[in-house]
């Protein structure tokens, strides 16, 4: 037993096999992450050429889950709630939405919920590439919300091949990641664009330097979902217009709902940290 403790030791801190690890278990979660309702908020900024902020764009709204499938709608613009006009409006489209489903044949859903789960694997197995594209470094241990995580750090390895396109973005990032120890879940990921890279949150090509930071935490004591994130960066749109702009979004209210749910509107309970 007592010659098991250094191996043991050992294995705790490679990082290959953290990050492995810690990926199999973000990815599952991901996808259970179908199982709740939950509420976001978004702010994004747009600077001058002097860093000043030159417009603020700020929206407000609440994933539902129609039939198995998430829909997104709108409760604020701005900081304000919508008109009763936009408010009717929001309501004819999920009214749209939910006799379209109900009206589905049994084919016609089983055919959409199966392209709907690979679209959702798809999203996330890039990250499975992390370990052989990136030299990964244990930087020691510390603590997030009062919890135990490893430490990571990775680079690109020189020369390495992404197999799969969604993972040739990896190639021009840099990070660091907090792993939770008790269940291996990413609490933290910091990220740096080392090359200009398409990120969709601004419908852009951002430039080397853009940061992004983003933050889980547990919910239900079940499983680990979304809190925060913070991407930072300058780039271009199309052919011309420059940028140079921040957003953030904020996840809260997790609800788990009832597999036969369609929709559930109830006010959701906040996630414990």
């Amino acid at each position: 037993m007592l010659a098991l403790i250094p191996a043991a030791a050992v294995w705790a801190q490679d990082p290959v096999e953290l990050v492995r690890k810690s990926i199999a278990q973000n990815q599952l979660d991901w996808v259970r992450m179908k199982d709740y309702t939950w509420q976001a908020r978004s702010v994004e900024r747009h600077f001058d050429s002097h860093g000043k902020v030159e417009s603020t764009k700020k929206e407000t709204w609440e994933t539902l889950i129609l039939d198995g499938e998430p829909y997104r709608r709108t409760l604020e613009r701005d900081g304000k709630p919508l008109s009763p006009d936009e408010q009717r409006g929001e309501q004819k489209k999920l009214d749209r939405e939910t006799g379209k489903l109900n009206n589905e044949t049994p084919a016609e859903k089983q055919q959409r919920l199966q392209h709907a789960e690979k679209q959702r694997r798809r999203e996330f197995a890039f990250l499975s590439e992390i370990p052989e594209l990136f030299d990964l470094r244990y930087e020691g241990e510390s603590t997030i919300d009062g919890r135990p995580v490893w430490i990571v750090s990775g680079t690109p390895r020189p020369g390495a091949q992404a197999k799969s396109r969604d993972a040739k973005v990896l190639l021009k990032l840099r990070g660091r990641i907090w792993i939770d120890k008790a269940n291996y879940q990413w609490a933290k990921v910091e990220g740096e664009t080392t090359g200009t890279i398409s990120w969709g949150l601004f419908l852009a090509r951002l430039n080397a330097g853009a940061s992004l930071v983003f933050e889980q935490g547990e919910v239900n004591s079940e499983l680990w979902l979304p809190r925060h994130l913070v991407v930072r960066g300058s780039g271009r749109v199309g052919l011309v217009k420059r940028i140079s702009e921040d957003q953030e979004i904020q996840w809260s209210n997790y609800k788990k709902f009832s597999v036969d749910s369609k929709i559930v509107t109830d006010q959701p309970a906040s996630p414990k940290n």
